[in-house]
């Protein structure tokens, strides 16, 4: 699958590029056009007023540029009108309207704006500017325009980022031979390269079905002696499950637990990862990379799940419900693999009510149906882990949903 997250996370799903995005523009329905005046309504002039009063408060460059609403609608011509009025567009201003617009998909009117800033304030961009003109150009105009903006940049102009942006252009158009040669230029560069570089080449080699790279380009990683992130851990994890390697998916979360850099979240990482691994019963799926009667690979159900883990580790609660919302939007068959997950997900944060309703899901679910032994699994997987509070909130929801738990261990 294509790569979906944050820039600062790899992205692992072409099926999740929207969920990320925001949910439309802030100022869509708060300026409307001005409400005309209603024959024989002696409060229609005062309404008018006011309209125009609201609009003439709200009239900054922002407000006007995202009033456009329409991509035909042209940015650049709104920002001519704002300068041919004398006011002043400074350079910082036009690059948070661009990343604004980027974060509500207004990919066209962002590049207008960040071309517009390139014109009139070129001494004034920075190499993060040149890095979003080459991802702007790459969601318009596509990975090949990219390539020739990149090409055409002045060699100092040819920073890190702007390298990095052109790697994810690639990354995310499964360009994999040009990706290759892209990253032995870097190398070459001698660019002081950090670990989003290494998680791009990880996220394309996941996303095209080369499980083995991964491994290849982690070990490149530490001999660079490049501080790992969590969604290094993460890309690495993902593909040895998916790869049914699970001594090496042990040896990674023994690495994570040892690293200095460890940060907040990547403890309940770990633990997820582990019960993950526990309840899902990824041996006894089989070795084949595809489920049966499902055309979505094995390997990409995984990275699903893998992304829900990740997510609950840096702590967006939100992107759990957005990852979810988009698998359910497929139309493929689940695993009950990927109900365990966002299931164990929610309990281990303590969201019983959104624990339940995932049940209550799974419950009404045809495909797959519900599986009772599979929840038996998480219960023995949570108390194995030593959460045996969370385990015993998880048996008395079941209770409420007339299921019954049962441990192996009490069993015997």
């Amino acid at each position: 699958m294509a790569a979906i997250l944050p820039r600062a996370a790899a992205r692992p799903c072409a099926l999740l590029r929207s969920i990320f995005a925001g949910h439309g523009s802030p100022f869509s329905s708060s300026h409307a056009a001005p409400a005309a005046a209603v024959p024989g309504d002696d409060h229609g002039g005062a309404v008018v007023v006011a309209v125009e009063v609201q609009e003439e408060a709200d009239d900054d460059l922002r407000s006007r540029i995202f009033r456009l609403g329409l991509a035909k609608r042209s940015a650049t011509a709104a920002l001519e009108k704002w300068a041919g009025e004398g006011r002043a567009a400074p350079a910082a201003e036009l690059r948070r309207i661009a990343r604004d617009l980027s974060r509500v998909r207004r990919y066209k009117h962002a590049l207008e704006v960040a071309d517009w800033m390139k014109t009139h304030h070129e001494s004034d961009l920075s190499e993060s500017d040149y890095g979003m003109r080459i991802d702007l150009i790459t969601r318009v105009f596509g990975a090949n325009a990219a390539e020739d903006f990149f090409e055409k940049l002045p060699p100092g102009a040819k920073s890190l980022e702007a390298y990095t942006a052109l790697l994810h252009s690639y990354a995310r158009s499964k360009m994999t031979d040009k990706a290759e040669r892209l990253f032995e230029r870097m190398k070459d560069a001698n660019l002081s390269m950090d670990a989003l570089v290494y998680n791009e080449m990880m996220t394309l080699y996941i996303s095209v079905g080369e499980l083995d790279k991964v491994q290849v380009v982690a070990e490149e990683l530490k001999r660079h002696n490049v501080s790992p992130d969590l969604f290094t851990y993460n890309l690495r994890l993902s593909a040895t499950a998916a790869s049914m390697d699970l001594e090496g998916f042990k040896g990674i979360l023994d690495e994570m637990s040892k690293d200095p850099n460890s940060k907040e979240g990547w403890t309940l990482y770990r633990n997820l990862a582990t019960i993950y691994v526990d309840a899902s019963q990824l041996v006894g799926s089989g070795n084949s990379l595809v489920e049966a009667e499902a055309k979505i690979s094995q390997r990409e159900w995984i990275t699903y799940d893998f992304l829900v883990i990740l997510h609950t580790g840096l702590g967006n609660r939100d992107r759990i419900k957005d990852i979810w919302k988009s698998m359910q939007m497929t139309s493929q068959r689940m695993t009950s693999r990927n109900y365990i997950c966002v299931l164990s997900s929610y309990l281990m944060c303590g969201q019983l009510k959104d624990a339940g309703e995932i049940v209550d899901q799974w419950q009404r679910s045809k495909a797959p149906e519900f599986d009772i032994s599979a929840c038996n699994r998480l219960f023995d997987a949570l108390l194995s882990a030593g959460f045996t509070d969370t385990a015993n909130s998880f048996r008395e929801l079941m209770l409420q949903k007339s299921c019954i738990l049962t441990s192996r261990a009490t069993a015997l």
